[in-house]
């Protein structure tokens, strides 16, 4: 598979984390599924799928209201985070995306937009060896209004000092494609692991 970009000349390139640079969604939907089952909670994979971009204690609180459940929010988080991290091992970037990065490094400036906190973003980039590649990581708690809300990519572009009609977007998720689309900003999907061919 290779990715089709868009035309036109581009001054920055934001990429979405989980799913995009990372191959991490497997990894994260087990630690949602373990994390949840100590709560007797459910979490179907195509409803994990589509909520990509969602803030983990978002997640938790959707859940709650969804099942009726009263799981406390920052524990149930905090545990999924710790159920990830020990996978980390397995991680692996994802081949299609990396030699877009590597062609363009040194020449643009790239930032990360992520959904996930910080800590969970820098464990997966270093686990890669692909953090000193980014310029500006926008994580989980640097903005109010996530995916699709454009407010997250707004950020990464104005940290970057670039105009947000001359970034590209790397993305995964719906959500994210749409905060792209809703900053002006031009946009690569990512299909996810089953439609990649080896």
């Amino acid at each position: 598979m290779s990715l089709k970009i868009p035309e036109g000349s581009f001054k920055a390139y934001l990429f979405d984390c989980d799913g995009t640079i990372v191959d991490s969604m497997p990894l994260h939907y087990v630690a949602w599924k373990n994390a949840l089952a100590e709560w007797n909670c459910t979490f179907d994979e195509q409803l994990f799928y589509a909520w990509g971009g969602t803030p983990t204690a978002e997640i938790v609180s959707l859940l709650n209201k969804r099942q009726g459940l009263s799981m406390p929010i920052e524990r149930v988080a905090s545990r999924k985070e710790d159920l990830y991290l020990e996978r980390l091992s397995q991680l692996k970037a994802i081949p299609e995306v990396v030699e877009h990065i590597e062609a363009q490094y040194g020449r643009i400036p790239f930032a990360v937009v992520s959904g996930n906190t910080r800590e969970s973003v820098l464990a997966s980039l270093f686990s890669v060896k692909l953090f000193d590649k980014f310029d500006v990581l926008v994580c989980a708690g640097d903005y109010r209004r996530g995916k699709p809300d454009p407010e997250s990519y707004l950020l990464a572009a104005a940290k970057l000092g670039v105009a947000p009609e001359t970034c590209l977007v790397f993305e995964d998720a719906d959500m994210g494609i749409q905060a792209a689309s809703a900053a002006g900003m031009s946009s690569v999907k990512i299909p996810p692991p089953w439609e990649r061919t080896q």
